[in-house]
C-alpha cells in the first residue's frame, strides 16, 4: 500500500512538472497572446489574441505567408502555432515544431523555463545552433 501511495505521489509530483509550461504566454514583441494547452502527452499552442488583428485594409489578418495555398485564408487569430511538443525534464520541453506565421516557415522547437514565468524557445533549422531565440511572458490572469 504504502508503494502504491509513492508511486501515485512521484506521479503526480512528474505530471506538475511537466504542465508548468501550460497557459497564456505574451511573445517578445508583444504583437500576439498564446495558449498553450496539452492534448494526450503532447503540447500545444494557439494564438488567441492579436494587438493588431485587422489588416491595412480593416480585415481579419490571414496566414496569407503560409506554403500551402489552401490554408492562406485562415485566420492568424486562433492559428495553432506550437505542434507535438513534448516534455524532456523539469523545465525543458522539446521535440516539437513552431510556425512562424510572419514568414510561413516552420521551424524545430526546443523551450527551457527560466522561471514560472518566462520561456525562451528555440527555434532551429537543422541544428539548433543554426536558430533563434525568443522569450515568452506569462499572462497573469
Amino acid at each position: 500500500m504504502r508503494l502504491n501511495i509513492f508511486f501515485l505521489l512521484i506521479a503526480f509530483f512528474c505530471q506538475s512538472q511537466s504542465d508548468a509550461i501550460l497557459g497564456v504566454w505574451l511573445e517578445e514583441e508583444k504583437q500576439s497572446k498564446i495558449e498553450i494547452y496539452k492534448k494526450g502527452n503532447s503540447f500545444f499552442g494557439k494564438i488567441i489574441w492579436l494587438k493588431e488583428p485587422l489588416d491595412e485594409n480593416g480585415k481579419v489578418k490571414l496566414d496569407k505567408e503560409n506554403p500551402n495555398p489552401s490554408l492562406r485564408k485562415n485566420p492568424i487569430n486562433g492559428l495553432i502555432i506550437l505542434k507535438d511538443l513534448e516534455y524532456i525534464k523539469k523545465g525543458e520541453w522539446s521535440n516539437g515544431e513552431i510556425y512562424d506565421a510572419r514568414s510561413g516557415k516552420t521551424y524545430s522547437l526546443e523551450v527551457y523555463m527560466t522561471n514560472q514565468n518566462k520561456l525562451d524557445l528555440r527555434g532551429y533549422l537543422g541544428f539548433t545552433l543554426f536558430g533563434k531565440t525568443t522569450t515568452w511572458t506569462r499572462v497573469k490572469n
